[in-house]
């Protein structure tokens, strides 16, 4: 066991993909996404200006 085999071994790189070209049915479904992710963001941007849920304040536990 010399000096130069201990540690990580690195993993081989895997070798790039080829870009495909995308049909229309594909850029469709990804702008359909996008536009998805936008109003998921906006519907979370608004609830973070709300307090917490439930209203019940701070659980207390049985024991005094």
């Amino acid at each position: 066991m010399s000096g130069r085999e201990g540690g990580k071994k690195k993993p081989l790189k895997a070798p790039k993909k080829a870009s495909k070209e995308m049909d229309d049915d594909e850029i469709a479904f990804k702008q359909k996404q996008k536009e998805e992710q936008k109003a998921l963001d906006a519907l979370k941007a608004k609830a973070a200006g709300k307090g917490p849920l439930g209203g019940s304040g701070m659980k207390k536990s049985g024991k005094k």
